[in-house]
């Protein structure tokens, strides 16, 4: 969304980004990216591999520091991890081996919000139960966390989510290598957390999924391609601006209107 985006909707940002650029020594991941998200909102982030999505969410993370530009949340600098801003990162980026209970996984949810030195309570723990019983994961309460399948694990961030979730959610490729009853209860998880007012923005390689589940789509490739609705930013010209070559559009088997979303591949 461009400022002027912005103005249009009369709606303050809770979280945004002013000429935003990161830099891994010589390599650009993200330059000149001004952006800004506001409450009861769900993006989608999509781009080729190595596009800067990840990058973007660990600064809005407060996890990574910008080489230039700058990050404010609420109207305040962000200078590092705020317990209202959660993120949540790629399954396969976790350590699955460690041992450690779903139980004792969950309730690392609640660290955040409280002193280190304070031990779990009943209370606390009924919490933690509560939110794997949302994501269907109570009856594992107990298991090791390794034992587990990827759309068990990715239900685990996701109770964890539910419990530190303060005002902005950070997700990334939360539908990457779970199975369809996950990814609908995700889908369902996240249409519940913008009604509450929370601002939803997630990295995606999936263009179905960004077209059903988003009120925005953001196109990334180091730099902002297009930000608007899915039925704006969805298309045939756009998307192969962003993915060159590794994306296939499919031809609809009848004639769609021009402002359409067509069904695309990203290879």
């Amino acid at each position: 969304m461009e400022l002027a985006h912005l103005s249009q909707t009369g709606r303050t940002p809770i979280l945004s980004t002013d000429q935003l650029g990161v830099h891994y020594e010589n390599r650009s991941a993200l330059g000149s990216v001004t952006l800004g998200f506001v409450p009861a909102e769900t993006v989608s982030l999509l781009g080729p591999n190595g596009a800067g999505k990840s990058t973007l969410l660990k600064v809005l993370a407060g996890m990574l520091p910008p080489s230039h530009g700058d990050v404010w949340f609420e109207g305040k600098p962000l200078s590092g991890p705020h317990p209202l801003v959660t993120y949540v990162p790629q399954r396969a980026g976790a350590d699955w081996t460690f041992p450690i209970s779903v139980l004792e996984a969950t309730m690392l949810g609640l660290t955040r919000t409280r002193s280190r030195w304070r031990p779990f309570s009943p209370t606390d723990r009924d919490r933690v139960m509560t939110a794997l019983e949302q994501v269907g994961m109570d009856h594992l309460a107990g298991a090791q966390i390794g034992a587990l399948s990827g759309g068990q694990q990715q239900r685990v961030f996701l109770a964890r989510a539910l419990l530190a979730c303060g005002k902005v959610l950070l997700l990334d490729e939360p539908f990457t290598g779970v199975d369809v009853p996950t990814q609908e209860m995700l889908v369902e998880l996240i249409e519940k957390l913008r009604r509450t007012g929370t601002a939803i923005i997630y990295a995606t390689h999936d263009l179905q999924q960004a077209a059903r589940t988003s009120d925005r789509v953001l196109l990334l490739n180091e730099r902002v391609i297009a930000d608007g609705s899915p039925r704006e930013v969805l298309t045939e010209t756009l998307l192969h601006q962003t993915f060159g070559g590794q994306v296939i559009i499919l031809a609809s088997p009848s004639p769609a209107p021009a402002d359409e979303p067509r069904e695309a591949l990203v290879r």
